[in-house]
């Protein structure tokens, strides 16, 4: 693992997200097919998961019977466990819940805030080749929590035209209401529009693959999305007294998720970031997805060796990881040094795969730098707001001359004109 100074750091992991070049024929894909199922519907959606897929599909809605079928499928050991996170995943985010409110300024005037759920939400769940349960739990449930009144989730089929059962049980434990067999660009493009078969969504939320993130960029507009995910990233911040062995599984733990994700360490001992590195190339020999982590700490795996943790704490900021632990002394005194992060993970006994799974904080997190301007995914992504405004013919009047002053000073007459007929008693 490639081990730099601090003031040698410059922008080449931030790089490799880089989208100011687009690749035009890749787009140029992506919009042909979701032209092709807007106009084409079911048709066409079926047509892509055959050429894609490899499946020739009968139906894309998974019926009562499919799902009873994949509950005799999984373990009693799983579904405890899977029990066990949507209990803790539930008491997370119902703490995230918002009210509406109001407000009693003065006599005659009522302002406030109405929180309402938002109607209908599609989740992206990725499949074909591996199985997310956890992904299913961690978009539905906050959707449920919100009070969001219809669930789809869209998740590729395996080979034998069957969703994995466990993301199949998922779905029924959190309460999803319709499960589609469909997967890709297409299956984006059928939440965003409709088809004959899958009903047309508010929202989309959920992580995919490159066809996956593009289609929700364009059809952001027509649909609101929760955000376009990129690599998955980690970042460590380490002294003297980290644990080499912990922080170096850590790091292969995204590592192994694809070979653009970003394993970086930043430590103020270059003891420790020799031990390091010798722990990772021998960790990596044990992993089962070597080849993927390997080429990832290749490309993009840094240790990053920094005089003081404020030059450490300086670099977390610029680069705004989606997973920060900080596997130092006293983590906690240090956690108002964060400012850009998705997740923080404070000692050596909370690695990021318990939050994947377990902890309860939502694991859909801003990747790519984003986590400079946005959020975890959570119950607020499921509302919406709206602004009450209740006056008395008293009260507006006290204001009426103010209103107009600044109406006509944008030469907005007819909003003056609004006041002016109410004051004239008219």
């Amino acid at each position: 693992m490639k081990t730099i100074r601090g003031k040698e750091f410059r922008e080449e992991l931030l790089q490799r997200n880089d989208s100011s070049q687009p690749d035009l024929e890749f787009d140029r894909n992506v919009l042909s097919i979701i032209d092709c199922v807007r106009s084409k519907g079911d048709q066409a959606v079926l047509n892509y998961t055959e050429r894609f897929d490899g499946v020739k599909l009968e139906r894309m809605l998974v019926t009562r019977a499919e799902i009873q079928e994949a509950k005799k499928q999984v373990t009693e050991e799983f579904l405890r466990s899977l029990r066990a996170a949507k209990q803790r995943i539930t008491s997370y985010h119902e703490a995230q819940k918002e009210q509406s409110w109001f407000l009693n300024q003065n006599e005659g005037i009522m302002l406030g805030q109405k929180v309402t759920p938002i109607d209908s939400v599609g989740i992206y769940v990725p499949g074909g080749k591996a199985a997310y349960p956890s992904t299913v739990l961690m978009n539905a449930l906050p959707a449920k929590i919100a009070g969001v009144s219809q669930i789809s989730m869209v998740t590729p089929p395996q080979r034998d035209g069957k969703i994995n059962p466990h993301v199949l049980v998922a779905a029924n434990e959190a309460g999803v209401d319709r499960i589609y067999k469909v997967g890709g660009a297409q299956a984006i493009a059928a939440l965003a529009y409709g088809t004959e078969t899958i009903e047309k969504v508010v929202k989309i939320t959920g992580p995919g693959n490159a066809y996956v993130a593009r289609a929700k960029k364009w059809v952001f507009g027509d649909v609101a999305i929760d955000m376009i995910a990129g690599p998955s990233e980690i970042c460590v911040v380490a002294d003297e007294n980290t644990n080499p062995i912990y922080a170096a599984a850590d790091l292969l733990s995204q590592a192994e998720h694809d070979e653009r994700a970003a394993a970086v360490c930043v430590t103020t001992s270059e003891t420790f970031a020799k031990a390091l590195s010798e722990e990772v190339d021998r960790q990596l020999e044990e992993l089962d997805r070597k080849e993927i982590a390997a080429q990832s700490i290749e490309q993009y795996g840094r240790i990053i060796v920094v005089d003081t943790l404020k030059e450490a704490f300086d670099i977390v900021n610029r680069l705004a990881p989606e997973h920060l632990e900080l596997m130092i002394n006293n983590p906690m005194e240090h956690l108002a040094s964060v400012r850009n992060a998705g997740a923080i993970f404070l000692g050596e006994h909370a690695p990021e795969a318990l939050g994947d799974y377990m902890a309860g904080p939502n694991h859909t997190l801003p990747t790519s730098g984003t986590a400079a301007f946005s959020s975890p995914l959570g119950v607020y992504d499921f509302m919406k707001k709206s602004s009450v405004i209740y006056y008395s013919e008293e009260a507006l009047a006290e204001v009426a001359e103010d209103v107009m002053v600044l109406a006509e000073a944008e030469q907005l007459t007819g909003h003056a004109n609004s006041i002016r007929v109410r004051k004239a008693g008219k």
